[in-house]
């Protein structure tokens, strides 16, 4: 699943000091929530400090991760998104073996992907206020590579909590892409199908799009 393919991507933030040019400040309605960058950080923090832990194995970081994930990402309201063309279809008993399957799927697919980013550094750009959502404007850097542009959706709870709601990376929306993924996979083959292989894929080697 593509969203945490680059939710490990922007896990070492660094903030992003103002330009000596601006001519003035933005509002903060302009900006969102100026919460946001700060909760980015913190996750990346978090999670960097899972990834460079050396003092637990494997399984144990992975458990932490487990526990970041379904913390700090909308993965119910993700999910909804991703299969919004056959809500009225399903069955409530169907629904719900997809919403149970969707985390452990997003984990099994990334968590060992988390690794791979290890010398990523993701410094915030801006903030953006869309409505009641925050964009947060990052740029990815890797040691060899071209700087990405990732944008992270941030939403904020009715209980007041933050979460990672979306991420658009290189202008490439991902709820869209995967939402797409989905559907081909649905049609081919059935939603129980779908169920099914989110429950069975291997961390690495099944991807929705190879499948379909």
């Amino acid at each position: 699943m593509r969203y945490l393919t680059l939710l490990t991507a922007g896990l070492a933030v660094a903030v992003a000091q103002p330009g000596a040019a601006q001519v003035a400040a933005p509002t903060q309605a302009a900006v969102g929530d100026p919460a946001a960058p700060v909760f980015v950080q913190s996750l990346a923090n978090d999670a960097f400090g899972v990834l460079r832990d050396k003092s637990i194995d494997k399984t144990a970081r992975r458990d932490k991760f487990r526990v970041m994930l379904q913390k700090n990402v909308a993965l119910a309201d993700i999910g909804n998104r991703l299969i919004k063309r056959h809500r009225a279809t399903i069955t409530p008993a169907q629904y719900s073996a997809y919403q149970a399957a969707l985390p452990e799927f997003v984990l099994n697919a990334y968590a060992d992907r988390l690794y791979d980013y290890s010398d990523a550094n993701v410094k915030v750009i801006r903030s953006v206020g869309r409505g009641p959502m925050t964009d947060v404007v990052t740029r990815v850097t890797r040691p060899g590579s071209q700087p990405v542009e990732a944008i992270w959706q941030i939403k904020k709870t009715p209980a007041g909590a933050l979460m990672v709601n979306n991420l658009t990376v290189s202008g490439i929306n991902l709820s869209l892409t995967q939402e797409a993924d989905f559907n081909a996979y649905i049609q081919k083959n059935g939603f129980d199908a779908l169920v099914a292989f989110l429950k069975n894929a291997n961390s690495r080697a099944a991807t929705i799009r190879t499948a379909a």
